[in-house]
């Protein structure tokens, strides 16, 4: 079976064709950049048409790429979302229904369901409203590819990822643990916030699962290792996995709020509320509908870490 992927050289996407090699999978990548040793079409998505050849002979989409930067300052944020979230999203199930496409995977994000900030479990029908840009494009691109699926007789399944964790994962949970392992991040205090996560090679395994069940035709699903972890538990699971001693002494939430405000005013300062929300925040899912298909994570944060603990973090 030959499968299309977009989004093949990021953090998720690498470690996808890895798992289709090894199942036998025929790939193609679509992708801003030659992707050595795979037949790969070159189309910058957002900017650039998507060849209709790109779909010959093609079964299978796995649609992963997607923008995620921060744009705060970019006066076309909303407009470089819409592009390549949005519309490149619908072009590219379009040409999917066109060439006879059987099925269309598509990873979105647990942001498309919205942030509750409660300690409370989201799960599929617990749609809020999202609340930036991100989560907002990532909703309106499921609601397009099922609504067409439907229209067009190809099966959708749509996946929304918790935080994946990884060696080659970036932003804050990097930082984070970089931080840590350099000895200059400071001791969090247990403030009982509950964070949903998930391994990338999880969520691969979550992917086939999902790929491979014909039952999951026009459904989402969130993917989660199954483990609720505050900051605190972040933070320790970092440090014993590079055993490095938990400092017996913490720094109080107090001053982190008093630090952020201060952020808020002098932006030279590298924390501010948002970054404050981001590190104490609750953000909690439930994957109770990938595990009655018969999900099963491997790993937990620590496990993971524990067996990784000598690749370097990106």
């Amino acid at each position: 079976m030959k499968a299309l992927v977009t989004g093949a050289t990021g953090f998720i996407g690498s470690e996808l064709i890895k798992v289709l090699e090894n199942k036998g999978y025929s790939l193609r990548i679509l992708s801003r950049n030659n992707y050595k040793n795979y037949d790969t079409v070159i189309c910058n998505l957002g900017v650039d048409q998507i060849p209709e050849s790109a779909f010959d002979s093609v079964e299978l989409v796995f649609h992963l790429a997607g923008y995620t930067h921060d744009l705060e300052n970019n006066s076309n944020r909303d407009l470089i979302y819409q592009e390549v979230n949005v519309n490149a999203t619908k072009d590219l199930i379009k040409l999917a229904a066109k060439t006879r496409v059987s099925k269309f995977i598509f990873i979105s994000s647990v942001k498309a369901g919205g942030v509750n900030n409660q300690i409370a479990s989201m799960n599929e029908d617990d749609q809020l409203d999202p609340k930036d840009i991100y989560g907002k494009t990532k909703r309106e691109a499921e609601v397009s590819v099922l609504k067409m699926g439907n229209d067009y007789g190809i099966h959708v399944s749509v996946i929304r990822p918790a935080l994946v964790y990884g060696i080659k994962m970036k932003g804050n949970l990097a930082f984070m643990s970089n931080s840590i392992k350099n000895g200059w991040f400071p001791p969090l205090p247990e403030t009982c916030n509950k964070r949903s996560m998930i391994s990338v090679l999880d969520l691969v395994s979550a992917i086939m699962l999902i790929t491979e069940n014909k039952r999951t035709d026009g459904n989402i699903y969130i993917a989660t290792d199954g483990h609720q972890y505050s900051s605190r538990d972040i933070y320790e699971a970092i440090c014993l996995a590079n055993g490095k001693k938990i400092p017996s002494l913490v720094v109080p939430k107090t001053i982190f709020f008093i630090l952020a405000l201060i952020g808020n005013v002098f932006k030279f300062v590298p924390f501010n509320s948002y970054k404050y929300q981001k590190l104490f925040g609750s953000e909690c899912y439930s994957s109770e509908k990938l595990h009655n298909l018969g999900f099963s994570p491997e790993y937990n944060f620590y496990s993971y870490l524990k067996k990784y603990s000598n690749h370097k973090i990106r």
